[in-house]
């Protein structure tokens, strides 16, 4: 499959078709403790607006936070804060 083509899914809570997976990073902890997980799958619905995770994302999200020492590298990065 094509990096630019979307699986469109009949969504889990509303039932319309339509729900397409998103790619998102997703942020653990905050200051030293601070962990991100770059090109998390989240369905989302443009019909009913709802958003999450699929039960197999969240055993990967898990699986990654308990290995993270073995998993993750280390980058440098700008941090903004909104105001």
């Amino acid at each position: 499959m094509s990096e630019h083509q979307e699986t469109v899914m009949t969504c889990d809570k509303c039932g319309k078709e339509g729900a397409k997976i998103r790619r998102l990073s997703k942020s653990y902890g905050h200051g030293e403790s601070l962990f991100v997980i770059e090109n998390v799958p989240m369905i989302s619905c443009p019909n009913c607006r709802e958003m999450h995770f699929s039960t197999d994302t969240i055993q990967e999200i898990d699986r990654i936070r308990a290995n993270r020492q073995a998993v993750a590298v280390t980058r440098s990065v700008p941090v903004a804060v909104f105001a």
